[in-house]
């Protein structure tokens, strides 16, 4: 049985997140992602008109003329949830942790799926898989998979984004959309995340809170790694500290966004401070424009 206070909580993002799905996500969802996947039918003799691009060359050789590939629009896609649940997204500094906002944004788009008679899965990540649930269609399904994401107690606090791709190339054979949600406080991913891309449709959720970015001037404070739990006692009144603690980190985000770019990875930056209703609707209207 779960506790009263998690079941409110858990229907409180419900009835939220529903609403935003019905007024806003739903059709924006169906024309960016449905249709997107196709699957071989059969084939027939080429036709003028068709694109030369659908021709099978060696059935064409076979009968000696020309035939061409026909597919068919795959009505059913699978959604996975790649979420980050490391010890660094239990961190915010305003009202709500990376952790809830991440949690708010998971369910609004595993209702979108939903809607659309999707299968939604989810796996949990730190330095190692903590929760894989295999995807899935409907309302209790995606309920289950929000309180994970709020209350199921991670193993390990640290961060490995190569190891969550590697067992997503692991279990998923078929092309799906994946949503790597995360604060991408990670190195040496790279390479497997190029792989992922070729794969399945990949989108990166990259959530930070404002005072990662910067560290403001309130004197003596003492700081605990919430991945290591490292403690440090710093003196923020420090100009010079605080401008070389900011240089490290604008080089770390700068290095994180050459990457997304370089590999031409759909990205959405959210933070803690700011609605992430915008950066989503302008998120889908973006990619639904490529689509069209």
């Amino acid at each position: 049985m779960l506790p009263k206070e998690i079941l409110k909580k858990v229907r409180e993002i419900e009835i939220r997140t529903n609403r935003l799905v019905n007024e806003v996500f739903a059709g924006e969802y169906e024309s960016v992602f449905k249709g997107r996947g196709i699957e071989f039918a059969e084939v027939r003799e080429y036709a003028p008109g068709d694109d030369v691009r659908t021709i099978d060359w060696n059935v064409t050789a076979r009968f000696g003329r020309p035939f061409v590939k026909q597919f068919m629009e795959e009505r059913e896609l699978t959604v996975m949830l790649l979420v980050d649940v490391s010890g660094s997204e239990h961190f915010g500094s305003v009202a709500r942790t990376k952790r809830e906002i991440i949690a708010e944004v998971a369910a609004v788009l595993a209702f979108s799926a939903i809607v659309n008679n999707d299968k939604i899965g989810y796996i949990a990540f730190s330095d190692q898989i903590e929760k894989s649930i295999p995807p899935k269609k409907g309302r209790r399904h995606v309920l289950r998979v929000i309180r994970e994401i709020l209350y199921s107690q991670a193993k390990s606090r640290g961060t490995n984004i190569e190891t969550a791709l590697r067992y997503l190339g692991q279990i998923l054979a078929k092309r799906s959309v994946v949503f790597l949600i995360s604060d991408f406080w990670d190195e040496g991913y790279e390479q497997i995340q190029r792989v992922a891309q070729k794969r399945h449709d990949v989108i990166a959720i990259h959530v930070l809170d404002p005072r990662e970015r910067e560290i403001p001037d309130v004197g003596f404070i003492q700081l605990e790694d919430p991945e290591t739990s490292e403690r440090l006692l710093i003196d923020t009144s420090d100009r010079r500290y605080r401008e070389q603690v900011s240089r490290r980190i604008q080089s770390l985000l700068q290095q994180r966004q050459r990457l997304f770019q370089s590999t031409r990875l759909d990205t959405v930056q959210l933070r803690t401070d700011q609605p992430y209703l915008e950066p989503l609707i302008h998120f889908f209207e973006k990619r639904a424009k490529r689509f069209r």
